[in-house]
């Protein structure tokens, strides 16, 4: 039987052609994979700095060995959890697959300084930052980057639609349609910008964070420069110092909670897009073949923004969790965090199905600028604040009050009872003038 129809979770079933570029990011063998870079990486860096028990390599030599990441496969992924059977250690099964990788490299005298002084976390609290700040780079930005500019390109598209706008559910001052879609423009980017300040950091410090094994091998090797060089620059990330055994994923956290205020604007969106639809603002591109409802054939659902927000629902939860989890662990260390971590990249998936949903909801909205403009003249009574506004401007007497007495009553308000009232109104012929060219259509502010 196909594995998709095995899967337990959707992400890696039904959805799983939605998010495959994460497995190259938070899959066993991509997480894998990272412990061999920081292994590798770190390897070389300890060649580079300054003991005498081991000497630069040369240049061919550093490349064979980042080729063991670069040219990583599931095979290599398998041997190494063929290892972990025996080991039931997963970070020192990685170290036993270099060691045999180094005997095929001519490297035999030196593999005991794969893993010098390291323990699982300088491998686990490195390989998984840096593997969430790639797929944020190369997956999650480019997907909102998508959302962020069809919004846009869909705001300039109807800039100038008149809109009756609802507050608390009533009807109130008219906007333009593309202002409103211009709204998420902004709100997506001001995130955006607060994404590009949180700092992707790992801790990198020994059993204890102390530098301990490192010191009393080697204690004239600055080793809090080593740590911070080789996490900064050679990895990119930040260095924390100082930390416990784990990193403490503060700045994980923060991360967390950014994505999450993005998907709570986003299901802030969707809601809003259903809601139109449901007025018949929007009528939806119908695809041949497609079904709405299994009962009802003249039904086309909003499925899509459903669906995005049911994704970025549990999305939340999990970034919820994480951010609040991660950052406490009792004393120096506890395992709380350790499967946690394993799961970072399921609320990016979800993130990622739900990108997907509201991109395609977004592509099948037809405007029905008819419902809009009907719902408009519907409601004149809201020009009743432009009026009242130009009364105020020339110091009449209550008007506020007047116009209350007027749109509260059980009459409709329309045109011709609104044109009508501005007759009775004692102002000059100029002010009348000036209020009969308001109309819910014109009145959409700036």
């Amino acid at each position: 039987m196909p594995i998709a129809l095995q899967a337990i979770s959707p992400i890696d079933g039904r959805y799983r052609s939605k998010v495959e570029s994460l497995a190259n990011y938070f899959s066993e063998s991509a997480l894998i994979r990272y412990r061999i870079l920081i292994e590798v990486e770190y390897f070389i860096a300890l060649s580079e700095s300054g003991i005498k028990q081991l000497q630069p390599l040369k240049p061919e030599t550093q490349e064979q060995l980042k080729d063991l990441y670069r040219n990583f496969t599931d095979e290599h992924a398998q041997a190494i959890k063929d290892i972990e059977k025996v080991t039931n250690h997963d970070v020192k099964a990685v170290e036993y697959f270099l060691k045999e990788q180094f005997d095929k490299l001519g490297l035999s005298t030196h593999k005991e300084f794969i893993h010098f002084g390291l323990t699982s976390q300088d491998i686990n609290n490195t390989a998984i930052p840096l593997s969430i700040k790639d797929a944020i780079e190369n997956v999650y930005l480019p997907e909102l980057e998508r959302v962020r500019d069809e919004l846009h390109k869909l705001s300039k598209e109807w800039k100038d639609i008149p809109l009756l706008a609802r507050t608390h559910g009533q009807p109130a001052s008219p906007t333009r349609l593309g202002k409103e879609f211009y709204v998420f423009v902004v709100r997506i980017e001001e995130q955006m910008h607060m994404l590009e300040q949180v700092q992707h950091a790992a801790k990198f410090g020994g059993a204890t964070g102390n530098y301990n094994a490192h010191h009393v091998a080697f204690p004239e090797v600055n080793w809090q420069k080593f740590g911070e060089d080789f996490v900064e620059n050679r990895l990119g990330l930040k260095h924390s110092f100082p930390t416990t055994q784990i990193e403490h994923y503060d700045h994980m956290a923060s991360l967390f909670d950014n994505l999450k205020r993005i998907n709570t604007i986003l299901v802030d969106l969707d809601r809003d897009i259903w809601t139109y639809i449901s007025m018949d603002y929007f009528k939806q591109k119908i695809k041949a073949g497609e079904i709405g409802s299994s009962a009802m054939p003249h039904k086309v659902n909003p499925i899509d923004f459903e669906n995005s927000e049911g994704n970025l629902g549990i999305a939340n939860a999990l970034f919820e969790h994480l951010a609040a989890k991660l950052p406490i662990s009792r004393l120096q260390r506890d395992l709380t965090d350790s499967t946690v971590l394993r799961n970072v990249g399921v609320p990016l998936a979800h993130t990622i199905i739900a990108f997907k949903a509201t991109l395609k909801g977004l592509g099948k909205l037809l405007l029905n600028e008819s419902k809009i403009a009907q719902d408009l003249e519907n409601n004149w009574a809201v020009v009743a604040e432009a009026i009242q506004t130009i009364l105020r401007r020339e110091a009449y007497p209550n008007p506020y009050e007047a116009l209350k007495e007027l749109t509260r009553t059980n009459e409709k308000i329309t045109g011709d009872s609104i044109a009508t009232f501005i007759e009775t109104l004692d102002v000059s012929e100029d002010i009348k003038k000036e209020m009969r060219v308001i109309t819910p259509s014109t009145f959409t502010g700036i």
